[in-house]
C-alpha cells in the first residue's frame, strides 16, 4: 500500500523539510509515504479566499490516483489515537487501495475535497499550522506502522 500526503503549500522551511522526512525515509518499501505538494494560491489583502480554496482544490483532486481511498485532515473528523490510527491503517491495508491524505492550507481544505473524501481524521481539536501538520502525521502513521509490526519504535 502507497500513503500520497498531499499537501496544499510549498517552499516550507527547512524544519519542517527536515522533520517530515525524518519519518518518510523511515517507512518500508512496501508502504512507502509520498509527499505531493499543492500550490497554495496568492493571498493578499483583498484575495478572492472562496475562488482561491477552489483552485486549490482542483488541484488537490486532480493529484490523487484514481481508486485511492480519500482520508481528509479536518478539525471536525474522527479523533484517533495510536492504537485507532493502527487499527484503521490495518483495515486499509485489507482494502487493497492506495492511501491519499489531504491536507488544507492556511483556510482548510476546498469542500469539493471534503465532499469526495471517505473518511476524516482530526489530529486535535487544535487548529495546527498547516506546515506541522506534515510532520505529525508522517510521525503518527509511523508509529501505528511500528505498532502494526511490533517495531522498538512503539513501546507501550
Amino acid at each position: 500500500m502507497k500513503i500520497q500526503l498531499i499537501a496544499v503549500g510549498t517552499k516550507m522551511p527547512s524544519w519542517v523539510e527536515t522533520g517530515y522526512q525524518e519519518y518518510q525515509r523511515r517507512f518500508p518499501k512496501d508502504m512507502p509515504l509520498e509527499l505531493v505538494e499543492i500550490n497554495a494560491g496568492k493571498r493578499g489583502k483583498n484575495a478572492d479566499i472562496k475562488r482561491i480554496l477552489q483552485l486549490e482544490g482542483e488541484k488537490t483532486l486532480a493529484a490523487i490516483p484514481k481508486g485511492n481511498r480519500i482520508v481528509t485532515l479536518e478539525v471536525t473528523g474522527k479523533p484517533w489515537d495510536t492504537h485507532d490510527l493502527a487499527k484503521q491503517m490495518e483495515k486499509w491495508q485489507h482494502d487493497g487501495r492506495d492511501i491519499s491524505l489531504l491536507i488544507g492550507g492556511p483556510e482548510g481544505l476546498a469542500p469539493e475535497c471534503i465532499a469526495a473524501s471517505e473518511q476524516k481524521w482530526s489530529l486535535s481539536n487544535l487548529t495546527l499550522p498547516h506546515p506541522l501538520v506534515r510532520i505529525v502525521v508522517a510521525e503518527s502513521l509511523y508509529r501505528a506502522w511500528s505498532l502494526n509490526n511490533n517495531h522498538p519504535y512503539h513501546r507501550e
